[in-house]
C-alpha cells in the first residue's frame, strides 16, 4: 500500500465528489519539527542559543500538528479502525499521541502542571494503541513481508519518547515504567525486524524511507536515558551510545537506495530519527565537552536543519502545487 495520501469517494446529491483522505503517516511532519527543536535544544548548553529558537520551532509543530489531528478525526471511526487493520499503515496511527507528547513537555519550563496532564494523557494513548496493536499483530496474520522499521513506532518509540517526556515533566517513576516497554519492545521487535530485512525480499520503494527509523531507537533510548538518571556516561549510556553509532554507520550505506527515490511525504520518515540522532549527539557534546565541542555543534545543527528545512520546503511547494494529494481519475461511470 502506498503512503501517499489516497483519495476517498463521497456521494452526495450535486453527484460523486473526491476527498482527499489523511494517512497516518502524515503525522510525520509535526513529529520531524518536534524532534528539530528537541536538538535545539540539546545545542544550547554548549552554543548558547536563545530558548526561542526551539520554542518558535515547537509552535510550527503545533501549528501542522493541530489541523492534521482535526482532519483525521473528522474522518471517522472507520477510517481509524481500517487504519489500524492495515499492515502498513498501523504503526503509524499512535503518532500523533507521541508528537503530542513531545509538544507537552515542550510545556514545562512555562506551565509544568498542563504539560503534566498533556504528556500523561498522550502517553495513556500512545501505550494503549501499542497494546492493541501488538494485540492485533498476534492475533492476526501478518505478512512479514509488509513488515517494516515503522514497526518500531507505537511501543519502542512510544515508551522511550514518553520515558524522555515524563522526565521532563518530573514523573520519573512513570518514565521509568515507560523506558521499561520502550526497552523490552526493541529488544523483541528489533530481532524479528533485522530477521525480516536480511532474509526477505527488499521493501517497496514507498518503505524504503522507514529504513531511517533503524537509528532512532538506540537515540532516543539514551537521551531517555540521560533524562532519567542526569548527566553522567554510565556503561548503559555508553552502550546506547555505540549502538546509536553502529546504526549511523549503517544508514550511511542505505544513501545509494534513498538517492534512487523521487521525493515524497514518506521521506517524513528521516526527520524525527536523524533528529533524535543528532540530538543525542549533541547531548554527548555537552556532557563530554571534547576539544572543538562548538565547532562539532554548530556543524551537527546546521545539518539537521538544513536537512529538515529541504524537506519542508519540498513539501511546501507539492502543497502549493496540488501535488501533496494526488486526485485520481473519476471513474467512468461517475459523473465529473
Amino acid at each position: 500500500m502506498s503512503l501517499i495520501a489516497p483519495w476517498s469517494r463521497v456521494s452526495a446529491a450535486g453527484g460523486t465528489k473526491f476527498w482527499p483522505r489523511v494517512p497516518p503517516n502524515f503525522f510525520g511532519i509535526p513529529f520531524g519539527l518536534a524532534g528539530l527543536a528537541e536538538a535545539w535544544s540539546a545545542a544550547a548548553p554548549t552554543l548558547g542559543t536563545p530558548v526561542v529558537v526551539p520554542d518558535a520551532i515547537d509552535i510550527v509543530a503545533a501549528v501542522a500538528w493541530l489541523p492534521l489531528v482535526v482532519i483525521y478525526a473528522a474522518q471517522g471511526v472507520r477510517s481509524l479502525l481500517a487504519d489500524l487493520r492495515d499492515p502498513v499503515l498501523a504503526p503509524f496511527v499512535p503518532v500523533p499521541a507521541i508528537a503530542g507528547m513531545l509538544l507537552g513537555s515542550a510545556l514545562s519550563p512555562y506551565d509544568l502542571a498542563a504539560a503534566r496532564v498533556l504528556v500523561c494523557v498522550f502517553l495513556v494513548i500512545t501505550i494503549g494503541a501499542g497494546g492493541w496493536l501488538t494485540g492485533q499483530w498476534i492475533a492476526a496474520e501478518v505478512d512479514q513481508g509488509k513488515f517494516h522499521p515503522g514497526y518500531f513506532l507505537p511501543t519502542v518509540a512510544g515508551g522511550l519518547i514518553g520515558a524522555f517526556c515524563a522526565a521532563q515533566v518530573h514523573l520519573h517513576a512513570v518514565g521509568e515504567a515507560s523506558f521499561g516497554i520502550g526497552v523490552l519492545c526493541w529488544l523483541v521487535l528489533g530481532s524479528i525486524l533485522l530477521n525480516r530485512l536480511f532474509f526477505r525480499p527488499a521493501l517497496p520503494a514507498a518503505l524504503v524511507p522507514t529504513l531511517a527509523i533503524e537509528i532512532a531507537p538506540p537515540a532516543v533510548a539514551g537521551l531517555a536515558y540521560f533524562a532519567l538518571g542526569g548527566p553522567g556516561t554510565s556503561l548503559g549510556a555508553c552502550m546506547l551510545g555505540g549502538y546509536a553509532v553502529l546504526m549511523a554507520l549503517v544508514q550511511l550505506r542505505f544513501i545509494p537506495l534513498y538517492a534512487r527515490l523521487s521525493f515524497s511525504p514518506g521521506f517524513w520518515a528521516f526527520t524525527f530519527s536523524y533528529a533524535a540522532a543528532a540530538t543525542d549527539a549533541l547531548e554527548w557534546i555537552s556532557q563530554r565537552k571534547p576539544v572543538g565541542a562548538i565547532a562539532y555543534a554548530i556543524v551537527i545543527i546546521a545539518a539537521i536543519t538544513l536537512f529538515i528545512g529541504i524537506i519542508a520546503f519540498r513539501t511546501l511547494i507539492l502543497l502549493l502545487r496540488g501535488q501533496l494529494l494526488v486526485r485520481p481519475s473519476a471513474p467512468a461511470d461517475s459523473p465529473r
